[in-house]
């Protein structure tokens, strides 16, 4: 069979978390670091971790990510759908970069082929600016009960018409199994574009799993085009689940935790933060585990109303109080910024059902939900210094109060940040506040670390996309991947 695509090359997965995100992230970086002008893309992406792109849109985290790697700036183009769930059955559905509904999950099953359009008018897009796209699929395209209206994996390779990898992760076990039960699953023709497989996170002598290899190509007819090692303290962002590296000396060093909210969103903010080696970050869900700390940070939410009432009825909102009582210092962002004003006002019940919350009052300032998303890339100093910051707004709300009177940040277009009185709050509605060196030394010292290690973690990004592209490609040659492309 011939593809019409073949400047697309699209990466299926057996499960979710397999390493299609990672894949694709070292498949952009490798074309790059071979002078091609090459761009990522998902067609639906499911994951409260979303990025602003420079055309003031949302897309998933991901798909930023790999637009990182790609040396290119973000855009909507790269996810042209992204479901953020805000129930257990729930999400907002967001297109080309905008909040369109809030839909259940059978509602969106239906809706989904009034979306592939514009999925392919979004790679077709890619496809006339770049030499190579490289698409994420979306959980397993072995999803049977989700194939009739699929857009995310085989539903979108065959009207693009574009070749597939697909990867698996031994580090699971069964590897075998999955791969050959997902080829098993697959149509003829969506076999037939399927060329070859490659296996992610195997660890040992790579001559004990060659049996295996063998009787997979045997059995499937199809080739393994590749052995990823298990990459140690790999570092790339997350597209959903929180993965965190911990510290555990106890010189000098800062102990963080930061409260799981129910519907946690954008964790990534704090990357910066669990890398650094003055840093003790802890990600904490069951308040009953928390043991104290310097720090506390209140993190985004895509349910602010209802993750406030989760956080007095688990016990954290008391923690907060106690930990303020005892000198301990507190960083809100977005949602968790929006958690200490007086009062969350969500009249319109864009979030759930409509109604006011009293909130903390540490910060005197109301917000009021709306119909508008507000989603921009912010760029500024900190009033009174040469200290920059950097980063992106994605909030629904509009906050005021006097305490806005006196702001800590001077952006492009608007003030923002807030401290209590008593020094001991601060409050943002800044994403990736963390991430530029100067900004994040600032913070650290405000909440209590005077003596620091140099970190720059926009340079151990960059580190991190070298190393995880060098590993990839000597397990899969670049002439291997340019021949799937013929």
């Amino acid at each position: 069979m011939a593809f019409k695509s073949p400047t697309t090359l699209m990466v299926q997965g057996t499960t979710s978390d397999a390493g299609k995100s990672i894949l694709v992230a070292a498949i952009c970086r490798i074309f790059k670091n071979h002078s091609y002008k090459v761009a990522p893309f998902k067609p639906q992406n499911m994951a409260l971790n979303s990025a602003v792109t420079k055309d003031g849109g949302e897309i998933g985290r991901a798909q930023a990510v790999q637009a990182m790697a790609a040396g290119i700036e973000p855009t909507t183009d790269m996810n042209p759908v992204l479901l953020k769930p805000n129930t257990d059955i729930g999400a907002q559905v967001i297109v080309n970069g905008k909040a369109v509904a809030n839909m259940d999950a059978t509602y969106y099953h239906n809706h989904k082929p009034k979306l592939l359009q514009a999925v392919l008018d979004s790679h077709k897009r890619l496809e006339t600016q770049y030499e190579y796209v490289i698409v994420e699929g979306a959980g397993s395209p072995a999803e049977i009960n989700l194939r009739d209206r699929d857009i995310a994996n085989m539903g979108f390779a065959e009207p693009a018409d574009c070749p597939v990898i697909i990867v698996a992760d031994i580090d699971r076990g069964g590897v075998f199994a999955h791969l050959t039960g997902t080829l098993d699953c697959l149509s003829a023709t969506e076999q037939a574009r399927v060329k070859g497989f490659v296996i992610n996170r195997f660890r040992g002598d790579i001559s004990l799993l060659k049996p295996g290899l063998d009787w997979l190509e045997e059995k499937t007819g199809k080739p393994v085009l590749g052995v990823i090692p298990y990459i140690q303290n790999l570092h790339i962002e997350a597209e959903d689940a929180i993965h965190i590296k911990q510290q555990h000396n106890t010189e000098n060093v800062l102990k963080v935790v930061i409260p799981v909210l129910p519907r946690i969103s954008n964790h990534t903010d704090f990357d910066a933060l669990s890398l650094h080696p003055n840093v003790n970050l802890e990600f904490i869900k069951d308040a009953k585990l928390f043991t104290g700390a310097d720090l506390i940070i209140l993190p985004g939410t895509k349910n602010v109303r209802q993750d406030y009432d989760w956080l007095v009825s688990s016990g954290w909102a008391d923690h907060v109080q106690k930990h303020l009582r005892y000198g301990g210092k507190v960083i809100g962002i977005c949602g968790g910024f929006q958690m200490l004003g007086n009062a969350i006002h969500d009249h319109k019940g864009i979030e759930g059902i409509a109604g006011s919350t009293i909130t903390m009052q540490h910060l005197n300032f109301e917000t009021e939900l709306t119909d508008s998303k507000h989603l921009k890339n912010v760029t500024g100093k900190v009033i009174g210094t040469d200290i920059s910051v950097k980063g992106y707004e994605i909030h629904a709300g509009e906050s005021q109060g006097p305490a806005f009177d006196d702001c800590l940040i001077q952006l492009e277009s608007h003030k923002d940040g807030i401290k209590n009185a008593d020094n001991t709050i601060l409050g943002s509605y800044i994403h990736g506040i963390f991430d530029e060196t100067a900004m994040l030394e600032y913070l650290l010292n405000w909440a209590g670390l005077k003596q620091l290690e140099s970190f720059d973690y926009r340079q151990h990004q960059e580190d991190e996309l070298n190393r995880l592209a060098c590993e990839v490609e000597k397990a899969i040659p670049f002439t291997t991947l340019q021949d799937i492309l013929k």
